[in-house]
């Protein structure tokens, strides 16, 4: 479980193929090395992965995940390169402060951002997603993208907008996207539960 605030902006350093779809990546961080456990989770850009090992080359920590093919499929994880800037975020831990929203660092899908308007203390980011995704946005409700907790300012259609500030534009890979640009979406639990829950109601007796 994570909260959507970013605790540092990775560097993927090697993306290597393995054998049944999946594909290890090795991601340098900031992270104290003794704090890294094989088995421990860490969000990538809103993707929960394990890892399976770690280390240190030089004066930073490195560690390694594997994605599965439907990690692969779903997100953009298929498409990075070493070199790629990525936001992490540590899993929550009892008594934490819940700053952001909870998030469960499972993606729904891809979302595109299609206009960037950077104003004088924030940007505007407008974003459409998939069409099965766009009924568990609402004003004024949370996403996560990239694994950033963000308040949907304006929702249209298969469309919303975001008002990113400084702080955010600053300390993670947000502040780099452009018109055109993907990103990870993960929309609300609560969205999606009361969703399932709509479904699951009973038909009226008659």
């Amino acid at each position: 479980m994570f909260t959507g605030l970013v605790t540092d902006v990775g560097e993927v350093l090697a993306v290597e193929p393995r054998g049944e779809g999946l594909q290890r990546l090795k991601v340098a961080c900031i992270y104290d090395r003794d704090t890294i456990v094989d088995g421990a989770s860490i969000a990538h850009a809103g993707v929960c992965m394990t890892v399976v090992a770690a280390g240190i080359e030089g004066n930073r920590t490195w560690y390694a995940v594997d994605a599965a093919a439907e990690t692969l499929r779903l997100t953009t994880v298929g498409r990075w390169r070493k070199g790629q800037r990525i936001n992490l975020e540590r899993p929550l831990k009892v008594g934490d402060e819940l700053g952001g929203h909870i998030v469960q660092g499972h993606v729904d899908g891809i979302a595109s951002l299609i206009t960037r308007e950077d104003l004088t203390d924030m940007a505007r980011l407008v974003f459409r997603v998939p069409e099965d995704l766009a009924p568990f946005i609402a004003v004024k409700g949370s996403v996560a993208l990239d694994g950033v907790s963000l308040t949907v300012n304006e929702v249209d259609g298969d469309t919303f907008s975001v008002l990113i500030i400084p702080h955010t534009l600053a300390v993670t890979t947000i502040g780099a996207l452009k018109a055109g640009d993907e990103v990870n979406i993960e929309v609300d639990m609560m969205a999606r539960y009361a969703a399932r829950l709509m479904e699951a109601k009973p038909a009226p007796m008659r």
